[in-house]
């Protein structure tokens, strides 16, 4: 079989400079890993303008390349109306940042638009942030990452396959 089209995936937290932006890392990495960068296109973006053009948090950094991942490439922005038309997977990292994407969200978006964590088999339905606390909360959201981004990958795989 042949795959049909690209497909192309959107984390996206509050500021995108911790969850979405570790997500962007882990994910890329693992489609490098199984060879299908030209299959997969992946970005982040946050709901809010906090941080454009930042870098992630320095501890989202630190943590991501003790797990052998690079964000140091990886800028913040904000989610655009663009968005909706480009993804074809707009995965929030919590159910406020959910609500935020669904109220700006086209009726007629033919995409995947959810919670990231729906991918994983995580006791979690959220992944947490890690932003107010300490080095074990970005551990944390590298462990909910990781987990939830293998099953997307396995999601994305089948539907480049149809």
């Amino acid at each position: 079989m042949k795959p049909v089209a690209k497909k192309r995936v959107l984390f996206v937290c509050l500021g995108n400079i911790c969850r979405s932006p570790t997500a962007h890392g882990v994910f890329e990495t693992l489609v490098a890993q199984h060879n299908l960068a030209h299959l997969i296109e992946v970005d982040s973006a946050g709901t809010a303008a906090y941080h454009v053009g930042n870098p992630p948090d320095k501890r989202s950094v630190a943590a991501a390349q003790q797990r052998g991942y690079e964000l140091d490439h990886l800028r913040a922005r904000q989610v655009t109306a663009q968005d909706f038309e480009t993804f074809d997977y707009i995965l929030a990292m919590d159910s406020e940042n959910l609500d935020n994407l669904k109220s700006i969200a086209p009726a007629n978006y033919q995409g995947y638009l959810g919670l990231f964590l729906s991918f994983g088999q995580c006791l979690e339905s959220e992944v947490p942030d890690p932003y107010y606390g300490g080095a074990s909360g970005f551990d944390h959201v590298l462990d909910l990452v990781e987990n939830a981004s293998m099953g997307l990958l396995l999601n994305m795989q089948q539907a480049l396959y149809r």
